[in-house]
This record gives structure tokens, sequence and C-alpha cells, in this order.
């Protein structure tokens, strides 16, 4: 009997007295709390976002799309970084102009591998404005989820407005469960008892996120 087995049926075994005509979980679960906080523009939305992620200490950079390979040359420039680890299913356009060795995601890649990686960039599924937090669904754009833990440094590309969300119950109305979901809120950090943080612990020490806006909206909105 395999594992998956053996807890299936503790499962039959604990629920075999539950009435047929009982209420559904569904039902029975009263889910009538607020799904956003407030009522704010897509503008004040995406700044909601800036203003929650600068405050987990990401640092957040906004360009238009035409500029998203320039901002992320200058980026890797400045962080110093030669080789860089790339998703599948990157633009290729967005490094473009970086002058980086692009190093694409291998499964046979070691921990120890990755770690020698200088930055790793990824686009996302979500961003969530009332936390300052980041999705990742393993897509394309994204690839496994070990590539944004391993390496020090992570640069996210997030689409505004289209990527952002109020809050995390709408959030979870877009994503798929049974997908490999990240939830990032700044940079991996932590404390002892004392309260001395400490980063990079459990993910990378540095995260940057770029919010980049298409070009016909920037000019619309100025």
């Amino acid at each position: 009997m395999s594992s998956r087995e053996r807890i299936l049926g503790r499962v039959r075994r604990a629920l075999a007295d539950v009435p047929r005509d009982d209420t559904p979980y569904e039902q029975a679960v009263v889910r009538d709390y607020l799904r956003e906080h407030g009522e704010r523009s897509a503008a004040e939305t995406v700044a909601l976002l800036a203003e929650n992620l600068a405050d987990y200490r990401a640092i957040v950079h906004r360009c238009t799309a035409g500029d998203l390979a320039a901002a992320l040359a200058a980026i890797l420039a400045a962080r110093g970084a030669g080789r860089v680890l790339v998703p599948p299913g990157l633009e290729p356009s967005w490094l473009a102009a970086a002058g980086v060795q692009q190093v694409p995601d291998r499964g046979e890649d070691t921990p120890a591998e990755l770690d020698r990686i200088d930055s790793v960039v990824t686009g996302c599924a979500l961003a969530v404005a009332e936390t300052g937090t980041i999705v990742l669904d393993g897509g394309p754009d994204q690839g496994r989820r070990r590539i944004t833990l391993v390496p020090d440094h992570h640069i996210c590309v997030v689409r505004v407005p289209d990527q952002v969300v109020s809050s995390v119950p709408r959030a979870l109305e877009l994503l798929d469960p049974a997908r490999p979901l990240t939830w990032i809120s700044g940079p991996s950090a932590t404390s002892d008892i004392e309260l001395d943080r400490v980063e990079g612990v459990h993910g990378p020490r540095t995260l940057e996120v770029v919010l980049v806006e298409d070009q016909a909206r920037a000019e619309a909105g100025s």
C-alpha cells in the first residue's frame, strides 16, 4: 500500500459517519469578507504596489516597454552581473542590450551551479498591490521555482497595470491552484530572537522589480 492510498483511506474512515446530505464545504463556510480594501484606480493600485514593494526592501524601477531592454541592461551592469539565468520562455528582446552571458535553465544544474549565477531575470504571473507580493506560477517566462530561490539576485518584470491586482482574494480568483505558486514579498529575510535581520537565507538577498508600462498608455497618461 502506498502512502497516498494510506492517507486517502484514513480520510475515508474519518468521513464515514458524515451524512451524505451534509452541507457542502463550499456552502458551509461563509465567504462574505472584503475582496479588497477601498476603491482605487489602476494608477493608484500600481502606485500602492510600488510603495509596498519598497517597504519590503525590494528595489523598484519603472519604465515603458520600449525602454525595458535598456533598463535591464543598466540594472545588470550596476550589479556587475556577467552570467544571467534565463527561463526558456523569456522574451529575447529583454536582454538584447545587456551584453551578458545568458545561461539557460537546465534540469541537471546542481544548487552549487545555480549559486554561481550572478542574476536571474523572470516575468511573473501576478503582483498584489495591498501586500507588495509578486506571484510566480512556473510559466515559460518564469521557469522552475528553484531558479528564483538559489541565485542571490532576482530581477522580476511586471507588466502594469495588466498583471497587477489589488488584493490577495482578487489574485486567488485568477491563479491556478494546480500550478507551483511562489509568493514573494521582498528579498528573503529572517530574524533571530533578538530581531537581528538576516537577508538571503531562504532565497535571493536582492529583489529588483521592474514595473513596465505600455508606451501608448504612458503617453496617454502624461
